[in-house]
């Protein structure tokens, strides 16, 4: 370049540092980004430390199985959670195993656990109208806000769960696949299938929005060629993704039990240490057509078991179904001539870029809900479709309220609604203080023996968290929870392996409530774990106990347990009666010896019980699934025996006691439900009828003789 044509050039101002910074902090997405991160923050340290139930059950031992191989020492320690990708657990186990302040630890995941909101504003950003700064700056805000005031999504701050994290990855695909939707290439294709893949591999229920997204393809404006070019690219790096993640657990899972997606698809692989039966979870799926039609307004009120166990009051959904038809019923009115509204100006190629993303994105969160509904109806697992239901509800009443006056009320009055649900409405986890000492604070007893021991835990609780703390090298089997293990088949076999290893040093582990309730004599504790003992000729040694002290445990619910209150919280008997507030948990282990079960001289009254039972499951394959569980032996206070049978898909128990067979519903509560004698299942005639209404489960008999002399 000559000298007279470089004076043209104009030389290039220097951007000082103090301007950058200044404009940086104040963008709009940085602001929006602490506001998130401070919220998330609020909420973490406003609900207490969790000691949750899937904290204790699975959580904890999960990060620290992945970090350590416990395949040689442990057998299903945490029940049927157990073999499912520990990966994403290693944060939280490395932040709770730390001796940093749990506090600390909590902020940490909170802050990390905020990106799900900074994506919910990203992705509002797609949809925001750009010819107006105030009104994209008001949706992307409200976005954000709706998204945040999630019952379950605030449960979640600073928590244990993984749902959050692997939300994030499904979000980040989903971007990126709307910024295709919206301007196509590559790389958007690759990165989110590469993060939809991840996220699926880390947690399998968020298959469902990999699922969901292929939805958003067919959005792509390009020929069908390059559609599908781009499809493929997508569809091979999700796969690639998926596999690679999974790899590392999978060749584990393959070597020991045949199966590397153990125990999901084992009606394919059929390892004989599983069910090969359909595994599903129906807590939350709607029995009909009719009940998922109604799931949005059901949400809307603020009772347990909808989508959550707790009470998770949403009004979202309600608000995304009442907008979406009254644009649809507007843009049909205008279709027909009947409504004369001005016409707007020529839309620009952003605007038209932003109607297709909204249309996009409506239409994969359709389908996103169809297959949620189908696979599970667990709000958990909703995670990121709901940030989405956040930024379309928004969405579509900006479109439908043109009035800015009447679109500010309006966000308003479904923000402030949904505050106030949130604030007498929902349920949150038992609050914890904050003391200052790390996560778990593991008393473990000074006289327990440094010698490797085998743990045999009893309560569907499994208690894994306390694998960590045990003597090194100790073995860890939860042979009587949610999934109970028996001395027969491959998993007697294994079981018995186990023990013949680490003999004499055997110990039988269980939580003892007494100490924070005296209504409880007899509770799931030793004397209860001894039942389960029988089955493999063992029985509890009681003077060789030990008890772990674990503060701010907080109390955990006895499911299914050999109980018996004595008085009554509203009429103490003297003396009897002492409910105590503390949060401290009692675990006590003790040591075991061989004992001649006494089972075999109750072949005759098991076989009874299992013929019953297997009629009621014949009769009810819908409630009792899936059918031909271990069948567990209990003793009651009155030495009743008691054969009980726990179901995985629906957490039924159902037993045969004092000639009668019963069931329950441990989730749901309520009472057990009689349903007819024993004896009288043999009877052809006997005609039973069972289901599911109103989220409950019933079960009647016609024909049985003694229900007629009841009644």
């Amino acid at each position: 370049m000559k000298p007279a044509e470089d004076s043209l050039v104009l030389p290039r101002q220097k951007r000082w540092p103090v301007g950058v910074v200044s404009r940086a902090l104040s963008s709009p997405r940085l602001c929006t980004y602490v506001l998130c991160a401070a919220l998330a923050l609020w909420v973490s340290c406003l609900l207490g430390k969790d000691m949750s139930w899937d904290t204790l059950d699975y959580h904890f031992y999960a990060g620290f199985s992945a970090l350590h191989d416990r395949f040689g020492l442990d057998y299903f320690p945490a029940g049927s959670q157990t073999y499912f990708s520990p990966y994403v657990y290693v944060p939280f186990y490395l932040l709770a195993s730390s001796r940093l302040p749990a506090i600390l630890d909590a902020s940490i995941l909170a802050v990390a656990q905020s990106g799900i909101l900074w994506l919910t504003y990203e992705i509002a950003l797609q949809l925001a109208p750009n010819e107006d700064r105030r009104a994209w700056l008001m949706m992307t805000v409200c976005s954000v806000l709706l998204a945040f005031a999630n019952p379950i999504l605030l449960d979640q701050f600073g928590s244990s769960f993984a749902d959050i994290t692997t939300a994030e990855l499904v979000l980040g695909g989903w971007l990126l696949l709307l910024l295709a939707v919206r301007m196509p290439s590559v790389k958007y294709f690759v990165l989110a299938g590469l993060l939809l893949g991840a996220a699926s591999a880390l947690k399998l229920t968020n298959g469902v929005h990999a699922v969901s997204a292929c939805i958003l393809l067919l959005f792509v404006p390009a020929r069908w060629p390059a559609k599908l070019r781009y499809a493929g690219l997508f569809g091979v790096a999700l796969a690639l993704s998926f596999i690679v993640v999974c790899l590392p657990w999978s060749v584990h899972l393959e070597r020991h039990f045949g199966n590397p997606l153990f125990p999901v698809l084992n009606g394919i692989f059929r390892s004989p240490q599983f069910p090969t039966a359909k595994m599903l979870d129906y807590r939350f799926i709607p029995d009909s057509l009719a009940e998922a039609l109604s799931r949005p307004l059901e949400i809307v009120k603020p009772v347990y078991m909808v989508d959550d166990e707790l009470a998770a009051p949403d009004l979202r959904y309600a608000v995304l179904l009442t907008a979406s038809i009254l644009l649809v019923f507007r843009w049909l009115w205008r279709r027909r001539g009947r409504l004369r509204l001005p016409q707007p100006a020529a839309r620009s190629v952003l605007d038209v870029r932003s109607r297709r993303a909204l249309l996009a994105l409506g239409c994969a969160f359709l389908a996103d809900w169809v297959l949620w509904l189908t696979a599970s109806g667990n709000g958990r697992y909703f995670l990121p479709a709901a940030c989405i239901a956040a930024v379309l509800a928004v969405s579509m009443i900006f479109r439908l309220c043109t009035a800015p006056k009447v679109r500010t009320y309006t966000l308003a009055a479904v923000l402030g609604a949904q505050l106030l649900q949130l604030c007498w409405g929902a349920g949150y986890r038992n609050h914890i203080p904050w003391v200052g000492g790390p996560w778990f604070q593991v008393k473990v007893p000074v006289a327990l023996p440094h010698t490797p021991a085998l743990y045999l835990s009893y309560g569907v609780q499994s208690n894994s968290f306390i694998v960590p703390f045990l003597p090194r090298g100790s073995g860890f089997v939860n042979i009587a929870g949610d999934y109970p293990l028996g001395p027969d088949g491959a998993n007697g076999a294994h079981i018995q392996t186990l023990m013949r290893r680490f003999s004499p040093h055997l110990m039988v582990l269980a939580r003892d409530e007494r100490a924070q309730d005296k209504r409880l004599p007899v509770v799931s504790g030793i004397p209860a774990a001894a039942d389960a003992l029988q089955s493999f000729a063992l029985r509890p040694l009681p003077n060789s106990c030990f008890t772990f002290v674990v503060p701010d445990e907080g109390r955990q619910n006895v499911m299914f347990a050999r109980t018996k209150r004595v008085g009554s919280s509203n009429s103490p008997e003297s003396g009897d009666v002492q409910v105590l507030e503390s949060t401290t948990g009692y675990l006590v282990a003790c040591g075991v010896a061989p004992y001649p079960s006494p089972l075999a001289g109750l072949a005759a009254s098991k076989h009874k019980a299992e013929t019953a039972l297997d009629r009621l499951e014949d009769a009810c394959p819908a409630l009792f699934q899936p059918a031909r569980p271990l069948t567990q032996y209990f003793g009651d206070a009155d030495h009743h025996q008691i054969w009980s049978r726990r179901y995985l898909n629906t957490n039924l128990t159902a037993w045969v006691s004092r000639g009668w067979v019963a069931f329950i519903d441990p989730l749901r509560g309520g009472g057990a439900k009689y349903i007819a004698p024993a004896a009288e299942f043999g009877d052809p005639h006997l005609r039973i009828e069972c289901g599911r209404h109103d989220e409950r489960y019933f079960v009647n008999v016609a024909g049985s003789t003694a229900r007629r002399a009841s009644q």
